[in-house]
């Protein structure tokens, strides 16, 4: 039983910590739609690299010449350079998004993961909650991120969740993400179940995050045990999901789960009836996987 005082705190720590954007936005054009968005001061950034980027109070687009994909990733990837070296960017990772119409479609270009939120990108996600029955209740596992990690360093986690790269398939990216972070073998991971997308649009320091995450439940056997492989992972808790709701409410200290992993541990406690419906503020905690949000434009 998830008490109304947990419920509450839950509430209020989530909509504070996935709170919709409030600075005003320059779209980046490609093809007459908005590829990412920027705010007035990552724009000005922009601005002296005249060979790559026109900017614009209407927005930012590629230069003349930059009209194909190789073209605009090659150029952005000598900006991100430059911005990496001038201490804009989180650390580099050696790994490309890319930034599409819509998901698996032909991408406009492909752009180094450290400065996707400094372009304000749509990124997509992969996370899993591993789930165990048990005969006092469903339990989940928690992971907690290496304090050495570039985002969220230290913080509580999903058991597995990552960043889906350019040319991946969501399912490719689990059972990549399953095995490194909690040693899940290919053929277990390939059992986990679809369960929907929650999303996110959210100012962090880094940028805009704008992203989609793929949710999975995977039901585990009771005696396994995770292990991470790459050491992204330090620690491993197994808690019922009542405990899992109080790990999310936390907004502070020590065991503070982040807001991504936080939101998919409210999605499952929502689809598994761990929160009943006729709970108060049922509905403001449903309503947080699915924001609503309006980007304003630079005026």
């Amino acid at each position: 039983m998830i008490s109304g005082d947990v419920l509450a705190a839950m509430r209020a720590r989530l909509t504070a910590a996935l709170a919709p954007p409030r600075r005003h936005y320059r779209p980046l054009w490609v093809e007459r739609r908005a590829a990412g968005w920027l705010d007035d001061a990552r724009a000005a950034r922009l601005a002296p690299m005249t060979d790559v980027f026109a900017v614009r109070d209407d927005g930012v687009s590629f230069v003349a010449g930059l009209a194909d994909v190789p073209a605009r990733s090659h150029a952005l990837d000598r900006a991100a350079r430059l911005l990496a070296g001038s201490g804009d960017l989180t650390p580099w990772r050696d790994e490309r998004y890319a930034a599409a119409p819509d998901f698996g479609a032909a991408p406009w270009f492909e752009l180094e993961r450290a400065a996707a939120r400094f372009f304000g990108i749509h990124t997509y996600a992969v996370h899993v909650n591993g789930l165990v029955r048990r005969d006092d209740g469903v339990a989940m596992w928690i992971a907690r991120r290496s304090p050495t990690k570039a985002i969220d360093p230290g913080m509580l986690d999903n058991l597995v969740g990552g960043g889906i790269a350019a040319g991946q398939s969501v399912a490719a990216a689990l059972t990549r993400e399953a095995r490194e972070e909690a040693g899940v073998a290919a053929a277990l991971a390939q059992r986990a179940q679809p369960a929907g997308v929650v999303h996110l649009c959210r100012e962090q320091p880094d940028g805009l995050q704008r992203e989609t995450i793929f949710v999975h439940d995977l039901w585990l056997p009771a005696d396994f045990v995770p292990e991470g492989e790459d050491g992204e992972v330090v620690e491993h808790r197994l808690v019922p999901l009542p405990a899992a709701a109080r790990l999310i409410a936390n907004g502070d200290g020590p065991d503070t789960v982040t807001a991504d992993a936080a939101l998919v541990v409210l999605d499952c406690l929502l689809r598994h009836g761990a929160i009943a419906p006729d709970s108060p503020g049922y509905l403001a905690l449903d309503a947080l996987r699915r924001p609503a949000v309006n980007l304003r434009t630079h005026r």
